[in-house]
Order: structure tokens, then C-alpha cells, then sequence
């Protein structure tokens, strides 16, 4: 994020990957899943993004994790349910999730939109140019898609700022 070739800044380390990896690791305490298949994944799972931009970043994130995974000497079997969590981690995309891994890794996702509603924002006006109505408008909507896209258990944990996420946005 802080390398000049980044797209959109320093402003995803602090205020996506880091409550997003931290949704992550409780979610995997709370299912007995490999946390730390959970938290390189949660790292890792936007690098596409960060390097190339929004589109397929969960396959261009997923070899690009591959890579440097393989450079670190990282285990290959690892390296494969890393990839797996990556490429499957897209709420925008019905794909199929086989691993309690990969669920979580989707869902922290998710989650961590409620952390950053200013963010949400900002890709609205600069990145979608809208206008104030229709950012709102935007914003409310994606919230509630990210909800829906929750299990229960996440719901319970997310459910106050969803909540008010959606009176200050009435």
C-alpha cells in the first residue's frame, strides 16, 4: 500500500486490511479454523486490487500470493488454501466455498465495510463520481448487500454499526 504504484494509497492498509484481518481472526477462533491460513489470506486477499486494479483482483491477488508465498518457501499445501480463500472471497461473486477458511475470509471481508463507511464514501465521489445522493444512496445499498452476505454468527457481531449505519443513512 505504501509503494507508489499502489491505486488507492496508504488509505487500505489502515482502514480495510486491518479491521478486516482482525474480523478475520476472531471468526477463526470462533469456528476452530486455521488462523493462520486466515490471516495471511486476510492480508493477502486484495493485493490484486492494490497492484492491478478491481477487476479479477481475487485471481490476479491469488497469484500473486502464489508467488511470493512460493519465494518465502511458504508450505505448498498452504499456499493453495491461501489461494483458494482468495479467489473465493468476493461477496460480489456466487462462488462456491468449501472450506470454513474461505467462509471466513468472504465474511471478515464484509465486515469490514462497517469499519469504514468514510472509505465507501470516498471511492463513491472520486472513484464513481457521484453526488451526494446518490453516494448515499450507494453507500446504504452496498451496507445492505454486505449484511445479507453474512452468517448469523457475523450478523450478531456486526449488527450495531449495521444498525446505525442505517439510521444515519435513512
Amino acid at each position: 500500500c505504501e509503494k507508489e504504484t499502489s491505486n488507492y494509497g496508504k488509505d487500505p492498509y489502515e482502514y480495510h486490511f486491518v479491521p478486516m484481518v482482525r474480523y478475520a481472526k476472531i471468526l477463526a477462533k470462533d469456528r476452530n479454523a486455521d488462523e493462520e491460513i486466515v490471516e495471511i489470506s486476510g492480508w493477502l486477499h486484495d493485493i490484486g486490487s492494490i497492484i492491478h486494479g478491481r477487476k479479477d483482483h481475487h485471481i490476479t491477488g491469488s497469484k500473486i500470493a502464489e508467488n511470493k508465498l512460493k519465494e518465502l518457501n511458504y508450505p505448498e499445501e498452504k499456499i493453495e488454501l491461501i489461494k483458494k480463500c482468495i479467489k473465493n472471497h468476493r461477496g460480489s461473486r456466487d462462488d462456491y466455498r468449501e472450506t470454513t477458511e474461505e467462509q471466513i475470509v468472504a465474511e471478515a471481508d464484509a465486515m469490514s465495510n462497517f469499519d469504514n463507511i468514510s472509505g465507501i464514501f470516498k471511492a463513491s465521489f472520486i472513484h464513481e463520481n457521484k453526488t451526494q445522493g446518490e453516494a448515499k444512496e450507494a453507500v446504504k445499498k452496498k451496507l445492505q448487500n454486505k449484511y445479507k452476505q453474512l452468517s448469523e454468527e457475523s450478523k450478531k457481531i456486526i449488527k450495531p454499526k449495521y444498525d446505525a449505519a442505517m439510521l444515519l443513512l435513512k
